[in-house]
């Protein structure tokens, strides 16, 4: 059973999410993805939402664009954690679907990370930091990425003024 459901909601979307398996993978955190659209698969995402918990899952990472009901939907179907990602379009660069996702009614939390593939790779990183409350093999790998990604940030300093 993989501890992290990774949905989305079209596979187009995809070429964003991928940076959160990535990390995922890169932090030994097991992982199920899924095509799961709110608008188009209204049914199988209710059902999915209904049974994350009862399938093992533990936080489940939505990215979503456009108008972006499927973190939000997935959320008020479940009490799992649900971690938001809004996908960059091309028609307004993400924002519609940031302010989708963000501005979710009192009583069904998301928690909204940025725009993209960088908010697909933080979503990665919170999923990680839920995990590692309870997994200290997560914690020590989180720290390591974490000690790695100020070795690199040194570096770039030393290497412009060095």
């Amino acid at each position: 059973m993989a501890d992290v459901a990774v949905v989305m909601g079209s596979i187009s979307d995809w070429s964003q999410m991928q940076a959160a398996c990535i990390l995922l993978d890169q932090l030994g955190i097991s992982y199920d993805k899924h095509v799961v659209s709110a608008h188009r698969m209204p049914t199988e995402m209710l059902t999915f939402a209904q049974n994350a918990a009862d399938d093992g899952y533990q936080i489940i990472i939505a990215g979503a664009g456009g108008a972006a009901h499927l973190p939000g939907m997935i959320a008020a179907a479940t009490s799992l954690p649900v971690i938001g990602v809004p996908m960059k379009s091309s028609a307004l660069s993400g924002m519609d679907s940031l302010l989708s996702i963000v501005q979710m009614p009192t009583g069904v939390p998301v928690a909204t990370m940025a725009i993209g593939e960088a908010g697909a790779k933080n979503a990665a990183l919170m999923a990680g930091r839920i995990l590692s409350l309870h997994h200290a093999d997560i914690g020590q790998r989180l720290k390591t990425y974490i000690d790695q990604q100020h070795a690199a940030a040194v570096e770039s300093d030393v290497t412009l003024n060095g």
